[in-house]
């Protein structure tokens, strides 16, 4: 899964969407101006490869990377502590939170949000925080099982992240490469528990570029033994494990792009992005081209299963309300 460079593809872009080691492409802000642009970029994308899984971070809060003409979503953290206040008036928005971003990335013609956290934070983790629903692993559970559903019933594959969890290490992944030192006890006490209960509610899971030395020495987007033996065979997960970027800082732990990428695979990476580094892209599909990698079939299944318009959308009763509401939470938390 490869970025974009601007709101329209280049020459070169289509050239290289057309490669069939491509799978997906993820949209940044850069790429967005309005729905109407972002809906003709995507039929742009789609011209060059029908098989391609078209994602973006629309998590809501500090991660949204639609925004002009998009609802804004409050902070997870928001809908967890609402559900703590009201039980099932809080998982009711939760669910309908989860239906209405869905719904708002699949009718711009996308395919999948990265969504939802599973992390368990509240406020120590520098990049997670309020991206998380808790910092109680229950109700982790309760609010990222509501918010899965609406996803699902807006026609979205959910993909839990980040796996095990980075909800017990300040340092930011992206910028440097997190050790953790918790015991697997510890980690099966607190931060696997939302990935444990809701595994079969997940299309996809993205692990965390995070180290466990107590468990593994190798960092978990290249470990055998947590994507396979933990994820896999303990957990029971069979859908898609999409690596991190590659790109970020965490994950230079393993090397260079080549060796990154192959180290990504053997773990059991279904798929792995490559993002904000053209050269390191390229790097990777020439390798992918040489080993000539057969694609995952299970990818196909993260496709959005609904088309719905903006029109359509914009007139249910259900779409309105819940816009309201969040946009009133979100406006409170600010």
């Amino acid at each position: 899964m490869l970025d974009l460079c601007g709101t329209e593809l280049t020459e070169n872009e289509r050239l290289v969407l057309s490669n069939s080691q491509v799978g997906g492409v993820i949209l940044f802000a850069r790429n967005i101006q309005s729905k109407q642009q972002v809906m003709a970029l995507v039929k742009e994308i789609r011209g060059c490869s029908s098989q391609l899984i078209i994602a973006v971070d629309q998590e809501g809060g500090r991660v949204q990377r639609f925004k002009e003409g998009f609802t804004r979503i409050p902070p997870m953290q928001i809908l967890g502590d609402q559900i703590q206040t009201q039980a099932q008036v809080g998982l009711d928005l939760a669910e309908n939170a989860g239906w209405l971003m869905a719904s708002e990335v699949i009718a711009c013609g996308l395919d999948i949000s990265f969504a939802p956290v599973l992390d368990v934070d509240r406020d120590y983790s520098s990049i997670i925080g309020d991206r998380a629903f808790s910092d109680n692993p229950q109700q982790v559970i309760l609010a990222a099982k509501a918010f899965i559903s609406g996803m699902n019933q807006a026609g979205m594959s959910a993909t839990g992240k980040h796996f095990p969890g980075h909800g017990g290490v300040v340092a930011d992944s992206h910028l440097e490469a997190p050790v953790d030192h918790r015991s697997m006890d510890v980690l099966q006490a607190k931060d696997l528990k939302p990935f444990v209960a809701l595994a079969d509610k997940l299309g996809g899971i993205m692990p965390a570029h995070i180290t466990f030395p107590s468990v593994d020495p190798s960092s978990v987007g290249f470990s055998e033994f947590w994507l396979q033996k933990v994820l896999r065979q303990k957990l029971g997960f069979k859908g898609v494990i999409f690596s991190d970027d590659l790109s970020m800082k965490g994950a230079d732990v393993a090397g260079g792009y080549i060796d990154k990428a192959q180290l990504a695979l053997q773990a059991g990476c279904d798929m792995i992005l490559v993002c904000n580094c053209p050269d390191g892209a390229q790097e990777v599909l020439a390798y992918m081209q040489q080993l000539e990698v057969k694609g995952c079939e299970k990818i196909a299944t993260m496709r959005a299963k609904h088309n719905i318009s903006w029109q359509q959308l914009e007139n249910t009763e259900r779409y309105t309300k819940t816009k309201n509401t969040l946009q009133t939470l979100t406006d409170m938390g600010s």
